[in-house]
């Protein structure tokens, strides 16, 4: 599985100019994916494992001596940079298979891997003795190169696990001549080759040229494989060379990030990486990598990864405490600063809190008080309104009737100066007249009512069951609600209602207590909700 967000990243800073100038930020984002890719590195150790149980799946059920000497050549491939004892394990079974096919090339080539492990955990004696005792002359082509490639690995992680210039010079030397006939055994086009050519260069001080090839191959190179780490960590000890510390940071970062993801638990990169960002400042890191380091040689069971981190690890361990003894130290001082801080708020916040509770009561009552006025400028503008309309109504009322008056009173004159004193006696005797001037009065008075308050049906209603509510038509009021139209009017005189209405005071008692009872909760207040009915709508 490729690793997406590398290669996004790999590709976007290396093709645009504008990030090639940003290599801080590049840095800054390979960390965090390390970071993360550290923090879940379990899930690749699973991942890892489960691929195993795969292979074992196969080999149980494989009989065939030759297809399992194969398979257990694959679970050496995996174990073999994931635990150590686990690929000597299987590194024996081949042994054991290779002498019972009497099978001398498997035989040859399970002992040079054996050496090969053997040199990786820090077993150098144990390896020395496989390489001594193996007849290189009798070796094929490709067992030779195997041979030469793994003594190689040898001389190199001596030369680490040893730390002495004195060795250095021997081992150097002995790794030298290897490189020279493992390069004359292959063909100069293969990356095998070219990977060895660019060591030599690395080695005889011509890193530029180590570079170019470094670089090629690393073009070449698939994301998330264990090639592309090496090609990585190459590229990074060529850049430490050159003095580009940046370009130095930037492949550890992406060798060591691919490491992780592949579970390779015997890596370079990760400690490499701590003590290049403990030289640069970079403690926290630091000492989070090499605890990770550490974690990984101890599960592969490396004693030659255990003692090169040994050296280094204490004095990160230390730094990375006095570290934190200094941020301790500062902290109770800040704590302190802090502690003066509060003090001072607590005692500005008190008195800043009685001006705001001052400031609050004055607030509230004010606010009280602009809604008592609000309130009294609406029942103001309410019985100006009612006033207004009331008073031009009854002005009205008053010159009609007046003019009824002065035809009356003429029409009267008329039939005694006439001598027509019977039709007089039956003009007075009639009733239908002073009907038809009380429903006059009351058509006006509905009329003018609802202008006031236009809502005041279907608020009404609102205050009756649903099966009790008026349906009138519209201008129009009934007896009922003509008594509580007074109501609202702020007229509760029943005595007043009732000449208004020209009924006894006792139906109007009779016509209140009917509508009280259609009432949808309790009727004792409501004539106070009666009196809350409507807004004003002004015209």
């Amino acid at each position: 599985m490729r690793t997406i967000l590398l290669t996004f990243i790999f590709i976007i800073t290396s093709s645009n100019p504008a990030f090639s100038d940003q290599k801080n930020t590049e840095i800054d984002s390979l960390l965090k994916v390390l970071d993360h890719t550290i923090s879940i590195r379990q899930s690749f150790s699973s991942q890892k494992e489960r691929k195993i149980d795969l292979i074992k799946d196969n080999l149980n059920k494989e009989k065939s001596l030759e297809n399992r000497y194969k398979l257990h050549e694959q679970l050496i491939g995996e174990y073999q940079s994931f635990i150590c004892d686990s690929a000597l394990y299987y590194i024996d079974q081949n042994i054991l298979i290779a002498n019972q096919l009497n099978h001398k090339e498997h035989l040859q080539e399970s002992q040079l891997r054996l050496a090969f492990v053997f040199s990786m955990s820090g077993l150098f004696t144990q390896a020395k003795e496989i390489f001594s005792k193996i007849n290189y002359e009798e070796l094929p082509h490709h067992l030779k190169v195997l041979y030469e490639w793994s003594y190689i690995r040898y001389n190199e992680n001596l030369i680490k696990y040893t730390d002495n210039s004195r060795f250095e010079k021997i081992y150097s030397q002995a790794y030298k001549d290897s490189r020279g006939r493992l390069m004359d055994l292959l063909t100069t086009n293969s990356n095998m080759y070219l990977k060895e050519k660019s060591f030599q260069l690395k080695s005889d001080g011509q890193f530029e040229a180590s570079a170019q090839i470094q670089t090629a191959l690393f073009e070449n190179e698939i994301p998330d494989s264990h090639a592309y780490a090496m090609a990585t960590m190459g590229l990074a000890m060529i850049h430490k060379e050159l003095g580009n510390t940046q370009l130095q940071e930037k492949y550890l970062l992406l060798s060591a990030i691919t490491d992780v993801r592949l579970a390779v638990k015997e890596n370079e990169s990760l400690l490499t990486l701590a003590i290049y960002l403990y030289k640069n400042g970079d403690v926290n890191r630091a000492y989070n990598y090499i605890h990770a380091a550490l974690d990984d040689a101890t599960f592969y069971n490396s004693r030659f990864r255990n003692a090169v981190i040994a050296r280094t690890q204490p004095l990160i361990e230390a730094t990375y405490l006095a570290k934190i003894e200094q941020q301790r130290k500062n902290l109770r001082l800040y704590a302190v600063v802090t502690s003066i801080f509060v003090v001072i708020l607590i005692i500005t916040l008190y008195f800043l809190y009685k001006q705001i509770k001052t400031v609050s009561r004055a607030k509230r009552k004010l606010n009280k008080f602009n809604k008592q006025l609000v309130h009294v400028n609406h029942k103001l503008d309410e019985a100006n309104l009612i006033r207004e309309r009331y008073i031009g109504y009854y002005i009205n009322q008053c010159a009609i009737y007046l003019d009824k008056l002065d035809d009356f009173r003429k029409y009267v004159n008329r039939k005694i100066k006439a001598g027509q004193l019977d039709e007089l006696q039956k003009v007075s005797a009639l009733k239908n007249a002073s009907e038809k001037d009380a429903q006059e009065l009351y058509t006006d008075f509905d009329r003018t009512f609802l202008e006031v308050y236009p809502n005041f049906v279907n608020e009404f209603n609102a205050l009756l069951k649903h099966e009790e509510h008026y349906l009138l038509k519209q201008g129009q009021l009934n007896t009922e609600l003509r008594i509580f139209a007074l109501i609202r009017l702020g007229i509760t005189d029943v005595n007043q209602i009732a000449v208004f209405l020209r009924y006894s005071i006792q139906t109007i008692y009779n016509y209140k207590s009917k509508v009280k009872g259609k009432s949808l909760d309790d009727a004792s207040d409501f004539e106070e909700k009666v009196r809350r009915i409507g807004s004003i709508s002004p015209k």
